[in-house]
């Protein structure tokens, strides 16, 4: 099967609002856009230069390789991505299809060419740090503020001062704490250690493949298995029956973790790369968060894990009927003046900093940007 290639997208350089008009832009069909549609309502009130020199502040253009992609279009990208509440796929496909969202992110004419690939959206939020969103919040906000008074200006001098001068106030702040809930399946003691045992056993494979002395480690990987569907398929287990699940798989963890740290003495070098170096820290610190829970007979721990994949994610209770625990990050948002800013954001401790200290043998090791 021939292996696809990404299209490269087109190249656009970066023109000011006041470059554009509704009138020079070329639509298909020969249609005019309407100056009332919400898109273009909204590219008039969002300080395009400001944010453009926002991000190329905080990500300067490399002098060498490739350009990079006209900084409207990505920011613009995920304007449209949030507000239509779409994937990112089906973010590139409504703005490859839509004139007005073309029109929204600077294009001069329409183009049925991706303005670039979805995966591409990986990298644009990894370039879209808090501080930076801070920023362009508040030149929005005083952007809006600044239209604002001069149309307030304006109607004073065509109708004349109205009542009320002198007043300090400006209105009213709401100040809310919420949760930015995260797409993870529900968590459980015993499904979370015995996706922990899995990786495990995956990387006690990959030591034996890499190293090949001697024969392969016993893992009793289906005994495990088969003792954790006993009781994840029982509909309604008992108390002491999830107990003795949980013991279980916490002996079956264990034991590859003394596996593992044999199979490391072998090597002079850490021999994982840095994908199953993060996960192996990761079930290390969930081991000894389910055994601290396990012993003392609670269920709650300080910085619990409740994702391996995405170990920052922390169980937040609301006390809602539908959902009495929601899983994410907690932020502290302030409305001002119909904008949403948000003045704290808390993920959780990055647990998977642990240098390998479970077993008493410390690896130094060099930690990657996303460790």
């Amino acid at each position: 099967m021939a292996k696809r290639t990404k299209r490269r997208a087109p190249r656009s350089e970066y023109s000011s609002p006041s470059q554009l008009t509704l009138i020079g832009f070329e639509t298909p069909f020969y249609n005019q856009l309407d100056p009332d549609n919400r898109w273009v309502v909204l590219s008039k009130q969002i300080p395009w230069d400001e944010l453009v020199g926002l991000f190329l502040k905080h990500n300067p253009v490399r002098q060498t390789g490739r350009p990079s992609l006209n900084p409207r279009i990505l920011i613009g990208a995920v304007i449209i991505k949030h507000i239509l509440n779409l994937d990112d796929r089906e973010t590139v496909a409504q703005i490859t299809e839509n004139m007005y969202l073309q029109y929204f992110l600077g294009y001069s004419s329409y183009t049925k060419e991706a303005p670039f690939d979805p995966s591409l959206f990986v990298d644009i939020r990894k370039r879209l740090s808090e501080e930076l969103i801070a920023e362009m919040n508040e030149k929005i906000h005083g952007f809006s503020m600044e239209r604002s008074a001069s149309n307030l200006d304006k109607d004073k001098k065509d109708n004349g001062p109205s009542g009320g001068e002198g007043v300090s106030h400006k209105g009213e702040v709401i100040f809310d704490a919420t949760v930015c809930p995260q797409d993870i399946a529900y968590p459980t003691d015993i499904g979370l250690l015995n996706k922990a045992r899995e990786i495990s056993e995956a990387i006690i494979d990959e030591l034996h493949y890499k190293n090949r002395v001697g024969k392969k480690p016993r893992t009793y990987r289906e005994k495990a298995r088969k003792t954790y569907l006993k009781v994840a398929q029982n509909r309604n287990p008992s108390r002491k029956t999830i107990r003795k699940g949980i013991k279980a798989q916490l002996q079956y963890l264990r034991r590859n973790f003394n596996t593992l740290e044999k199979q490391l003495d072998g090597f002079e070098t850490f021999p994982l790369e840095h994908k199953l170096q993060r996960q192996y820290w990761i079930i290390q610190t969930l081991y000894i968060q389910q055994l601290e829970m396990y012993e003392n007979k609670t269920h709650q721990v300080e910085d619990r894990i409740v994702s391996i994949h995405e170990p920052h994610v922390r169980p937040i209770v609301r006390g809602k009927a539908r959902a009495k625990t929601e899983f994410g990050a907690k932020i502290h948002l302030s409305m001002v003046d119909g904008y949403s800013i948000m003045g704290c954001l808390q993920r959780g401790f990055p647990a998977y900093r642990i240098r390998g200290e479970l077993l008493g043998k410390v690896w130094v090791l060099p930690c990657k940007g996303s460790c």
